[in-house]
Formats: C-alpha cells, sequence, structure tokens
C-alpha cells in the first residue's frame, strides 16, 4: 500500500524528499481533484491531508471515512500547528500516558 499527501508546499516538499507521492493544492477544488486522483488508485492506502486542507472539504473527508475501506485518512498540522479545536501530538500523548511531557 501507498501513501499518498495532499498540504502545503513546505509539507510536500518533507513528505516528497521522504519518497512519499504528495500535491500542493491551494484551493479545496485542488483538493478536492488530489483526493480523487489518489482514491482512483488502487494501491493508495492512506491518505494524510494538512488540518486546514481537510477543513475546506470535510463533508467529502467524512465521507469517505464512512462509506470507504480504503484509504486511511489521517489529518496533521500544518506549518502554523495543530488548529483551535483539535489537541496537539503532546497532549494526545499526555492523555494516552498520563504523565506530562
Amino acid at each position: 500500500m501507498r501513501f499518498f499527501c495532499v498540504a502545503d508546499e513546505d509539507t510536500v516538499r518533507g513528505f516528497r524528499l521522504a519518497g512519499i507521492d504528495a500535491r500542493v493544492v491551494k484551493t479545496p477544488d485542488e483538493a478536492l481533484r488530489a483526493i480523487d486522483k489518489a482514491i482512483s488508485e488502487p494501491d493508495c492506502g492512506i491518505i494524510i491531508l494538512n488540518e486546514r486542507i481537510a477543513s475546506w472539504i470535510r463533508p467529502q473527508i467524512d465521507r469517505i471515512r464512512m462509506e470507504m475501506d480504503r484509504p486511511l485518512i489521517v489529518e496533521i498540522p500544518g506549518p502554523e500547528g495543530p488548529l483551535g479545536a483539535r489537541k496537539s501530538l503532546r497532549e494526545f500523548v499526555q492523555e494516552a500516558v498520563g504523565i506530562s511531557v
């Protein structure tokens, strides 16, 4: 199974350096086209999305998660950090482990 990343330029650059196919998107329409392309590839197992971009197309992301077996969609913070309503990675770790890091 392959990974596919849809994000801003900086995030895409990092994932490409790691050998992951990635697309830079700047509008909701571009994001939808990139997601549709990834879904159409039979070996795409995980789509990594920048949180901001995922918020642009939330209904489509939720539909994919509810109606399809694959791909797994993972949202990551963008360069600006986690969005306000979401917990940071540090907060998730603190809750899971029970200690402050």
